[in-house]
């Protein structure tokens, strides 16, 4: 199954390289070039086979949503010339990734699960049920390491810890809150509910800017609008579009990122499967039919692009 798992270009002009868990980063002074590769991570971890397409469906979401809020805060992309890539402004990230969540879902339910009742210093009800709708949406940080697992964190721990001062703190979480009610509004005009997401943000000249993807499969989780509350009012599972259907899958099959566990074998069924399920929420988040681009020298492909777009872009 064809999939691009890696790129390891060396281009004229470049001035770093970062290889993320799902993205390859080229430097290039004040600006950037970001490949979304098909490499999947789940706790943390990149697991073993990279999934057909899934670059693409995350690119092409995020710049759809980033064009959509670029009004609620400036964003770092200039332009995205490749199914796989997006060319950008080269910001200092905080060290936080911004988690909101308007349910209780995925990790926030495993930690109500296990009898915590205060996450990331936001206290919750007692007798909420998994995938109820909070009171109203509650900021979750967590610091964003370079290595490693991310960690719960509250905002008294950032403020404290000077991860990042109040006043752009504070911007953070206005942005955040402005983000997740515009991703709220457009997840509802095509029949979606969004759970919860993440957003990363970073610094240019001392202006902040919204930088990574936003409202896609792999930062966020949505379920189906229609039977949300039938399924909720008799407990059964909620239809959704997100990779917790992944996390699960790897749970069931015992492994959650600690030490010693085996990532299970992933078949080709299960890496269409899971392909599938990626373009499905495409189509249905934009209401178009997903154009499969050409793996046939996808990495020639990839690698022009960014050669002739990466000085040319206008910021």
């Amino acid at each position: 199954m064809e999939a691009i798992k890696e790129t390891n270009f060396s281009f004229t002009g470049q001035t770093g390289f970062y290889r993320g868990k799902v993205r390859d980063v080229y430097y290039f002074n004040d600006r950037l070039a970001i490949v979304a590769t098909d490499r999947i991570s789940a706790f943390d971890v990149v697991l073993p086979r990279a999934i057909p397409y899934k670059g693409q469906v995350l690119n092409q979401i995020a710049s759809i949503n980033l064009k959509a809020t670029s009004d609620i805060v400036p964003n770092w992309v200039i332009s995205s010339p490749d199914p796989n890539v997006t060319i950008g402004v080269r910001c200092e990230p905080f060290k936080v990734e911004m988690v909101i969540r308007g349910y209780l879902a995925g990790h926030a339910w495993r930690e109500y699960k296990a009898g915590k009742r205060i996450l990331c210093g936001v206290a919750l009800p007692d007798g909420l049920r998994e995938n109820d709708k909070l009171p109203e949406p509650i900021i979750t940080p967590t610091t964003k390491a370079d290595e490693g697992h991310d960690e719960d964190i509250s905002r008294e721990e950032i403020l404290a810890k000077g991860i990042v001062n109040e006043q752009d703190y504070l911007k953070l979480e206005k942005y955040t809150q402005a983000l997740f009610a515009r991703g709220t509004e457009l997840a509802a005009q095509r029949g979606l509910i969004l759970v919860d997401t993440k957003y990363e943000f970073g610094k240019q000249n001392d202006q902040i800017f919204l930088i990574d993807e936003i409202h896609t499969p792999d930062s966020s989780r949505y379920f189906y609008s229609e039977g949300y509350s039938n399924r909720q009012k008799h407990g059964e599972p909620q239809k959704q579009l997100s990779k917790e259907f992944v996390r699960q899958w790897l749970i069931e099959n015992g492994f959650q990122g600690q030490d010693g566990q085996i990532i299970p074998e992933m078949t080709d069924e299960v890496v269409d499967n899971i392909s599938k399920r990626y373009i499905e929420l495409f189509e249905v988040f934009t209401g178009h039919s997903f154009v499969k681009s050409d793996y046939h020298n996808a990495l020639e492909r990839i690698q022009g692009s960014v050669e002739q777009n990466i000085f040319s872009a206008k910021d």
